[in-house]
Formats: structure tokens, sequence, C-alpha cells
């Protein structure tokens, strides 16, 4: 990844799911004056992601609010509808905000990218996990290969903020 801790995150183009309408939002509505953690994943509905990453944030969420953490964001080249979908199926209710980013313009903005077509994905996004303080990466996790989630699970990354 090109970003690097105390770095300011760009302020790209993100989409959400409003009402049932795909919003285009930018990352500074997310983050301005706020303590996020963020967590980059290949792809909703993929087995380690599905499986671990999602749902250790989810299991793990009071524990990082009690730590001051204003949201917990995951973010995947997805569109807005799939991470709304892939939210609803794993009930994270007000717990996780779900963001795609099916342009990749956050995801290539930030150096994390990862051609993923020999297993049928196309371009994604390598496995994250970062805390960022009003826009300012404090703390970042990458994984060296996306079908691994330890150094950026909910449980690991708690004990680095």
């Amino acid at each position: 990844m090109k970003i690097k801790e105390n770095n300011l995150l760009p302020n790209s183009e993100v989409f959400i799911l409003e009402s049932g309408e795909p919003i285009k939002k930018n990352i500074e509505d997310f983050f301005k004056n706020k303590k996020v953690i963020l967590f980059g994943v290949p792809g909703a509905y993929t087995s380690v992601c599905s499986k671990k990453h999602l749902p250790s944030y989810i299991s793990m969420h009071d524990k990082f609010k009690e730590k001051g953490i204003d949201h917990i964001i995951c973010l995947s080249a997805n569109d807005p509808f799939v991470m709304n979908a892939w939210g609803k199926e794993n009930n994270v209710g007000n717990k996780i905000i779900m963001l795609g980013d099916p342009f990749l313009n956050f995801i290539k903005d930030i150096g994390a990218d990862v051609d993923k077509s020999g297993r049928g994905l196309g371009i994604r996004s390598n496995r994250y996990t970062m805390f960022v303080d009003n826009m300012k990466v404090i703390k970042l996790q990458e994984e060296k290969d996306t079908g691994t989630c330890e150094i950026s699970a909910a449980e690991n990354f708690i004990k680095l903020i």
C-alpha cells in the first residue's frame, strides 16, 4: 500500500445505500473530526471476509466504542447494494458502516488494489485495517495475502490502539 501511518486519507468518492438508493459520498463525510476504524476486504461474501474479518468487527464493536471510536467502516470493491445485503445478512445493524468502492477510487488512491483475476474476482482491495483520527492514519495493518486475516482482525488490531 502506498498510504502509510501519519498520512492523510485521500478524499475519494465511495458509495453507501441510504433508503434503498445508492448515494455517492466523499471519504471526508465519514472521517473528518472522527476516530474511525476502517477495514478493507477483497469482497463481500468471500470466505475469509464472511467467516472472519467482518464477524470479528461485529463482535468487538463495543470494545472499540469503549476506546472512543466513533465509527467502524467496512469497505470493499463491491457496489453499495451488495455491501448493504452482505451487512444485513451478517446483522451489522448500526455497528458497521458498509461502504462500496465499485470504481476503486479510494482503493487505488491508497494503493490497496490487487489483481485477483486468477481467482475470478478482477481487481480488488487488499485486506487491511487502519485506525484513522480526523483523516490521519494513526495505525495501519496490511495482510501479506488476502486469504489471511490475522493482523487486521479486530481482536488483534484493538491491541494496537
